[in-house]
């Protein structure tokens, strides 16, 4: 995985997760919170995520078959894809159902020094494991906005972390609240409540998850201005004379495969327009590096009509 892929992100993200959810289980153990148990279970669920996205990484890196051609980079939307699917089925189920059956069978909250403790501790972590994601995605998100880099980012691994670390943080708000009410008005129903509330957010989040990735899995065109640049490396050789069509596709993150139809001068001999089209795909290349696989053709075209073929 490139350091594009976020992989410092997804081991700060792992390291916090698998203590958070340590504690947060004894936690449990002591005070029997549904809150606590939703929040010990989004945290193995959010472990779980972190490691499924490094063996993406891994898989993704292997050489190209026979059987796979274009190799297999897409394996990491694969393995994102995933992700939406455990924390939703895992996390979002489970803190639904918790918080129903805490609701209609309410017990009060005990030894709450415990429950407070642990969720302080956890927001100190997950805030760490946030800025860890945030400082790593600002180089690639540039200009843009939070939502447009999460809508936009081709690499999936940074998005699915930041969304489980936001919701993380937002799930820990939410247990507090819950426990804090149960034990201000001695109600176990606000438990509950809190553990609902974990499970809304939870599904939330996968839905977005699930809705991005798939449209990573289906297959994303380059970014606009990305097809810009490529059409101007071709459209500045001399052999060239116009981009007909163009269609590019994201192999995975860091590869694009780029097809185009070019239109060359009618009187060029074969040589010229092989040694054009090996130009063009030299500045193509050097104008965007992740154009690894290139497809030329060259066709005639008459400014008043279709291509001649």
């Amino acid at each position: 995985m490139s350091a594009g892929g976020g992989t410092k992100a997804i081991i700060a993200a792992l390291s916090a997760n698998l203590a958070i959810a340590v504690a947060k289980f004894v936690a449990f153990l002591f005070t029997g919170s549904s809150s606590m148990l939703a929040e010990s279970v989004h945290s193995v669920a959010d472990s779980g995520n972190q490691a499924l996205l490094l063996v993406g990484g891994k898989r993704a890196e292997r050489k190209r078959t026979r059987a796979h051609p274009f190799g297999f980079g897409r394996e990491r939307y694969f393995y994102a894809f995933v992700v939406a699917v455990v924390l939703f089925t895992i996390g979002a189920l489970f803190s639904l159902y918790e918080g129903w059956h805490k609701i209609s069978d309410p017990h009060p909250v005990e030894s709450p020094q415990w429950a407070f403790a642990v969720l302080i501790f956890a927001i100190v972590a997950e805030g760490f494991s946030f800025r860890t994601a945030i400082k790593e995605s600002r180089p690639l998100k540039g200009e843009h906005s939070w939502f447009s880099f999460i809508r936009r980012a081709k690499a999936p691994e940074l998005p699915v972390v930041l969304l489980e670390d936001l919701g993380a943080l937002l799930g820990l708000i939410f247990a507090l609240f819950g426990v804090s009410m149960a034990v201000v008005t001695g109600d176990g129903v606000w438990d509950g409540v809190g553990t609902m509330m974990i499970g809304v957010l939870l599904a939330a989040i996968a839905v977005v998850l699930a809705l991005e990735t798939k449209s990573l899995l289906i297959g994303e065109s380059a970014a606009p201005e990305i097809e810009e640049r490529i059409c101007a490396a071709l459209e500045g050789a001399p052999e060239v004379t116009k981009v007909i069509h163009m269609r590019t596709l994201h192999l995975g993150p860091e590869e694009l495969l780029v097809a185009a139809k070019i239109a060359v001068e009618h009187d060029d001999t074969a040589a010229q327009v092989a040694q054009g089209i090996d130009d063009a795909e030299r500045r193509i290349r050097e104008a965007v590096p992740m154009a690894r696989v290139i497809y030329l053709e060259p066709d005639l075209y008459r400014s008043d009509s279709a291509p001649v073929s």
